[in-house]
């Protein structure tokens, strides 16, 4: 029986604007549900029941067709981002199709979950949520998460709002050193319209990058602001 996934988005080409694909060209489809509430997730519509009607249950070769159908020939990439779609077992195969299809693919999650289709992706970002989002990401299960998970697809991301997250991104990446590692500066600004959305965001950004600089251990590690927002403010649907 062919797996049913719940989409509430298919879009692009755009780019990536986040961890180790960023300014990558890519479509997305973004995947109804999650495990967690953090208290500033910029798709909180995933979750919270505001989008529910929106949702579309869709087999693997649905999906694949409205892609085609949006991006043409125009990409050879696509992530699945959520929500988080390491909730949804159906994913086999979509993963299976873009495989085939030779398409690569990206995918963001917490580390809260695995599946064995995690192996399959191009570029898996695991994402543990730091004091602020007020979650408490389970260290245990993401060791087995990333025990699980194939070595030289797996980056790590942890987003920054203020000290407590920087002292989190900083036990995190002593924890699992040879991994990867980016700091992106978080968006606190999520209304539609933001009076100078991007020198806000940028300011955050240089502040950040100043901690780094002067933080001896914290050498190996890439910092990035979020792309998308910085072009399109918080503009959905791209």
């Amino acid at each position: 029986m062919t797996a049913k996934i719940p989409v509430l988005e298919i879009f692009g080409p755009t780019i990536q604007g986040e961890g180790r694909v960023i300014g990558r060209k890519t479509m997305f489809v973004r995947t109804a549900g999650c495990d967690y509430r953090c208290s500033w997730c910029d798709s909180a519509f995933t979750w919270d029941g505001s989008a529910k009607e929106d949702i579309q249950l869709m087999s693997a070769e649905e999906i694949y067709h409205q892609l085609k159908a949006i991006g043409g020939d125009c990409f050879d990439h696509v992530t699945i981002s959520g929500g988080n779609p390491a909730l949804i077992k159906g994913i086999q195969e979509l993963v299976d199709l873009f495989e085939e299809k030779q398409i690569y693919t990206a995918l963001e999650t917490q580390g809260s979950k695995f599946q064995p289709w995690m192996r399959q992706i191009n570029d898996l970002t695991i994402s543990p949520k730091p004091p602020s989002s007020n979650m408490t990401p389970n260290i245990d299960i993401l060791d087995s998460v990333i025990e699980q998970c194939i070595a030289s697809t797996l980056n790590l991301k942890v987003v920054i709002f203020d000290d407590a997250d920087y002292d989190f991104a900083k036990m995190i990446h002593h924890r699992y050193p040879n991994i990867p590692f980016y700091l992106q500066v978080g968006n606190p600004y999520l209304d539609d319209d933001v009076d100078n959305h991007t020198d806000k965001l940028l300011n955050r950004y240089e502040t950040l990058v100043d901690k780094v600089m002067t933080s001896d251990d914290m050498n190996r590690v890439y910092v990035l602001p979020q792309l998308h927002t910085l072009l399109w403010s918080n503009k959905k649907g791209v």
